[in-house]
């Protein structure tokens, strides 16, 4: 777990990102921070479009944008929306998360800033990833 002000950082950047979504159709906007292992921060929100299909999520969004800026390994991701239960990121997203190991924490937040923590490998079991293609 990322250290306490490191935590709290983390967490009101996924806030902060959510403030910026782009979702006239769904109306739900989303927000995403995602901790580098070297300790950088790279925030997301969705984005949606006219087109459905064409729209992406706030996680798949601050995954690209860290991996645009050369990092691949991660350690946690904070995702924040104004639902009153705990937000969890689509199924599309844990594979895309997956992608980049199964062992950093992804804390599920609800609007009132209360979050839970669950191991990616807990969101997505027996999952298909970059080992399974060498067997």
């Amino acid at each position: 777990q990322p250290p306490g002000e490191r935590l709290q950082l983390l967490l009101r950047r996924s806030r902060e990102a959510k403030n910026c979504a782009y979702c006239p159709y769904s109306r739900f906007p989303v927000g995403a921070a995602l901790l580098t292992a070297s300790g950088e921060i790279f925030s997301g929100c969705n984005v949606e479009n006219a087109c459905y299909s064409l729209g992406v999520c706030a996680e798949r969004t601050a995954i690209q944008k860290a991996i645009s800026e050369g990092h691949t390994s991660f350690r946690a991701m904070a995702i924040a929306s104004d639902m009153g239960d705990f937000i969890t990121p689509c199924g599309a997203c844990r594979q895309v998360m997956r992608e980049f190991g199964t062992d950093w924490d992804i804390y599920l937040t609800k609007a009132d800033g209360t979050y839970i923590i669950k191991r990616l490998e807990e969101l997505l079991p027996l999952s298909f990833g970059p080992e399974d293609l060498k067997k």
